[in-house]
């Protein structure tokens, strides 16, 4: 039995727990005094909601006294629409992150494994953890990319889905249509690979894979995307998979009822409705990655390439000075331990600042 504090009795709770890793968000912007703070530290979108999304915002705040669509019907079928196939293989969540707690709902019982990249997005271990399932963490590559032969080797019979994350979270690597291949043949049928791509509006290697086109030669492969990022909504947690039909509906089983939200639903729609307005967007947080990009390697910068809308630093033991350094310039970045920092593509005078920062660290 547990007990509290006070040394009386207190619920149990699950053993499991003690292993799940807590997850870190960015750091909200601050700065000294006279000082503009910019976060660059959760890859967030630096650009407001368009016009067309305020629209239906604003209109829908009327029936926000009602539950929402728990089938998410038009939200599901812009996507199927936007995607190229059939609702049925849509399932919606709560962000790619609840999407993710879905997937291992659906596939894993204790003790089975999940294996991924590392390092790569912080909730993974964590999914993992909350359904006392392993994670299988298989070490990124000097150039900070996958190492899908190894990833492939690390399969068992214990082994229920793989995540290839790319643009990986947190290096910027992405896959390519080659390597991902020769992997998927070597991956057993019975073992679910999603293709998390919560940054795939960024990437402009021609190398990068279609996604879509590897879902429908693969029955066991499943894509995974957000409106998060290049849709800047955020804040509003919306994501879809797209999948084979039986495993869209263990997904949908999975959904916490009524998870999105109408203002959620209306947002994605009418965001997806205004896609090339939201691309001149991406288009131009792009060029603003070539600008950092550029300025990094003017300096003696030799960083891995970036397919998504951050840059990553491996600095080891200088991670701290670094992102240090970084927040006394009024920047939020995200450190990860000793492991290396992260910073977001932002505003142009935030990214000029932050060249003016990394001048003072570049190699010698």
């Amino acid at each position: 039995m547990s007990t509290a504090a006070d040394g009386s009795p207190a619920p149990t709770l699950r053993a499991a727990l003690d292993a799940v890793p807590a997850y870190i968000p960015g750091k909200p912007a601050s700065a000294p005094e006279g000082v503009t703070a910019y976060k660059l530290s959760s890859n967030e979108n630096p650009f407001p909601p368009l016009d067309a999304v305020r629209v239906v915002l604003d209109k829908t705040l009327d029936v926000v006294n009602r539950y929402p669509d728990m089938a998410s019907v038009d939200l599901v079928a812009a996507i199927a629409a936007f995607v190229g196939c059939d609702p049925a293989n849509i399932a919606v969540g709560t962000g790619s992150v609840g999407i993710l707690g879905q997937i291992v709902q659906a596939t894993c019982d204790a003790g089975d494994e999940i294996v991924f990249a590392w390092r790569s997005f912080e909730a993974y271990p964590i999914v993992a953890a909350l359904a006392d399932a392993r994670a299988v963490m298989v070490p990124v590559d000097a150039g900070q990319r996958h190492q899908l032969g190894l990833m492939a080797d690390a399969v068992t019979e214990r082994t229920r889905v793989i995540i290839v994350c790319s643009p990986n979270n947190p290096t910027g690597t992405v896959v390519h249509r080659d390597e991902l291949e020769e992997f998927l043949a070597r991956v057993p049928r019975s073992v679910l690979v999603v293709l998390d791509e919560a940054y795939l509006e960024f990437v402009r290697d021609v190398d990068a894979p279609d996604a879509m086109a590897v879902w429908r030669a693969h029955p066991n492969v499943m894509v995974l995307r957000t409106f998060s990022k290049a849709y800047g909504l955020a804040g509003l947690r919306v994501g879809y998979a797209v999948a084979h039909a039986p495993v869209a509906a263990a997904l949908r089983k999975c959904a916490v009822p009524f998870g999105i939200n109408t203002l959620a639903q209306v947002a994605a729609v009418a965001s997806l409705e205004a896609r090339d307005q939201l691309m001149v967007r991406v288009d131009s947080i792009v060029a603003e990655r070539s600008r950092v990009v550029a300025g990094l390697a003017e300096q003696g910068w030799k960083l891995a390439p970036s397919e998504a809308n951050f840059v990553w630093f491996p600095l080891g033991a200088d991670s701290g000075p670094f992102a240090a350094a970084c927040e006394a310039a009024g920047l939020m970045v995200r450190r990860y331990g000793d492991d290396g920092v992260r910073v977001t593509i932002g505003e142009p005078e935030a990214n000029t600042r932050f060249l003016q920062v990394c001048r003072a660290f570049a190699p010698r």
